[in-house]
């Protein structure tokens, strides 16, 4: 008989627990009335939703700007995430695998090449899309000493240019951009306000990147930093690769324009050295022509003559 009671007050225990935690679920969910007063604010969702997480690193081989640009990136991002510097040997597709690891589906990866050029990489990982960018005119915010100032970790709003309605290609960077840079609201390292702007600007094929301080409400503002320059060269259907979906054909590698360089500087040499050689082909052996005669009503003085003699 004890055995029985025991059994019977384990399962009332049960039953009275199963109620109880469906009723902790239905006090977290927000339930908006389809009726609501003017006077009243409205229940908002207080939970994060919107779980985008970026991983920003970059290759072996950096400089030291694009050490300082990818540490602006991360401090103006507070989703973001860090992770060691991947090796120039491996594939790009070993990216993935690391976002899948560091739970994140954004990348803003950055290539060195040569010591000299810098590429980034904005991917939707794991299925795509992603773009690659050749970084120009890059500008710190150690180096710049703008007078601008933001707390860190508040939203930024992110600014485009209407050219980002306009073009294909455009509009697909639009959305990449807006999912990458914008930071979800109600994530925990982040401020609930918005005092600084993200711009993007098209000008001369290239995308301008602006970061402004909002000081006040009828839009005054003051630049930040850093500020870069984003010149497309390829955009990608799948993550780090796959069919090529746009080609940019403005697009000038750096080889090629330092190439184009040395020739200039080569060009005036080698006219200097035809200019040289032409001259001496030009330049006779005599420089007037002697007459035979001109000689014969020279007079000899006495001098001159016991000289000679």
């Amino acid at each position: 008989m004890v055995d029985e009671n025991m059994g019977k007050r384990s399962r009332k225990v049960f039953e009275q627990k199963q109620p109880s935690s469906g009723k902790k679920d239905d006090d977290n969910e927000v339930i908006l009335e389809p009726v609501i007063s003017s006077d009243e604010p409205p229940l908002k969702q207080t939970k994060w939703t919107n779980k985008q997480r970026v991983l920003v690193f970059s290759s072996r081989g950096i400089s030291h700007r694009a050490r300082h640009l990818m540490i602006d990136l991360r401090t103006m991002m507070p989703h973001s995430k860090a992770e060691s510097k991947m090796d120039r040997k491996d594939k790009l597709f070993v990216i993935n695998e690391i976002c899948e690891m560091k739970n994140c589906n954004k990348c803003i990866y950055f290539e060195a090449k040569k010591k000299m050029d810098l590429y980034m990489w904005v991917s939707n990982c794991p299925r795509g899309p992603s773009a690659k960018f050749l970084i120009e005119n890059v500008h710190t915010m150690s180096e710049l000493k703008m007078t601008g100032n933001c707390l860190k970790g508040s939203r930024p709003l992110l600014s485009f240019d209407q050219a980002f309605d306009e073009e294909p290609h455009l509009k697909l960077m639009k959305e990449l951009f807006t999912q990458t840079f914008g930071t979800p609201n109600h994530h925990p390292k982040s401020q609930p306000f918005f005092d600084h702007v993200f711009t993007f600007s098209v000008s001369d094929n290239r995308i301008w990147f602006r970061n402004y301080q909002i000081l006040e409400e009828d839009g005054s503002l003051a630049e930040i930093g850093p500020r870069f320059v984003l010149n497309p060269i390829r955009m990608f259907e799948g993550s780090f690769g796959g069919p090529t979906l746009y080609t940019n054909p403005h697009y000038v590698s750096p080889n090629i324009h330092r190439r184009m360089l040395r020739r200039q500087v080569a060009q005036k040499y080698i006219h200097r050295v035809h200019a040289k050689k032409s001259l001496d082909e030009r330049k006779p052996e005599e420089t007037y022509a002697k007459d035979i005669t001109d000689d014969v009503f020279v007079t000899i003085r006495p001098e001159q003559n016991n000289q000679n003699g």
